[in-house]
């Protein structure tokens, strides 16, 4: 029995779910679709970079269409990432080994398991038209990525799921992390980041070479560092 209020559409193969997603949101698209594809040609991951797409993994794409100033958007993958930790923890042995790294990564173990792309598009009000979440998670592969320790969820020693299960587990997830921002606000969502984010005063670099030590997450979601006595708060960018 469906559990969320995702359509699931499945396919073989796709050049990339985000870009399908995209494609079908300007045209019109309701909310509430989820694309998956077994294997991407030309999957996205964050920065522009390739993201390898092997079978076996899972290749996700959500629409969605809050009625949200475009400013809020990166929200919306902070509350992927903790619907992402809820569905992973659930399947695997230890949910202790679960991190997030701000702002789109899941971590097994300190190794990268997971990303999220979340892309937005504005209306003529400033507000979202519409936003895609593009998710990628390592169920049965960790593949490789330059510079970083990957990791799958096989390597906590479970069979891993099939795509189209950990989807279901997913949605589900996302749904009520979903439920929960409506009802209880941001703040809900941002502390249970917080549950699974760094541990406050770590060291975090960023790749444009800021650095500092972890403060939190402003109210917005962005990251606070603390550097030359000062709190800096980081609406973008990418911890190394």
């Amino acid at each position: 029995m469906t559990r969320h209020r995702f359509r699931l559409r499945v396919h073989a193969a796709l050049p990339s779910t985000s870009d399908l997603v995209a494609q079908l949101a300007a045209a019109g698209e309701p909310e509430g679709l989820a694309v998956l594809a077994h294997r991407q040609t030309a999957g996205r991951g964050t920065q522009g970079r390739a993201w390898e797409s092997r079978a076996g993994n899972l290749h996700l794409s959500i629409l969605l269409r809050p009625t949200d100033p475009l400013r809020h958007a990166p929200q919306w993958g902070l509350l992927a990432a903790v619907a992402l930790a809820d569905a992973v923890a659930t399947t695997i042995p230890d949910p202790r080994a679960i991190a997030l790294k701000w702002p789109n990564d899941l971590l097994l173990n300190g190794a990268k398991s997971a990303g999220i792309l979340a892309e937005a598009s504005a209306d003529d009000h400033g507000g979202i038209a519409w936003l895609c979440l593009g998710i990628g998670v390592n169920l049965a592969h960790a593949p490789q990525v330059e510079g970083r320790s990957t990791a799958c969820l096989a390597d906590t020693g479970i069979t891993p799921p099939t795509p189209e299960a950990f989807a279901e587990t997913l949605l589900t997830a996302l749904d009520a992390r979903r439920t929960q921002r409506l009802t209880e606000g941001f703040a809900a969502i941002r502390a249970a980041w917080l549950e699974r984010g760094p541990a406050l005063d770590t060291h975090i670099a960023l790749t444009s070479g800021i650095a500092g030590r972890f403060a939190g997450l402003a109210e917005d979601g962005s990251l606070l560092l603390s550097t030359g006595g000062r709190i800096h708060a980081l609406a973008s960018g990418e911890v190394a």
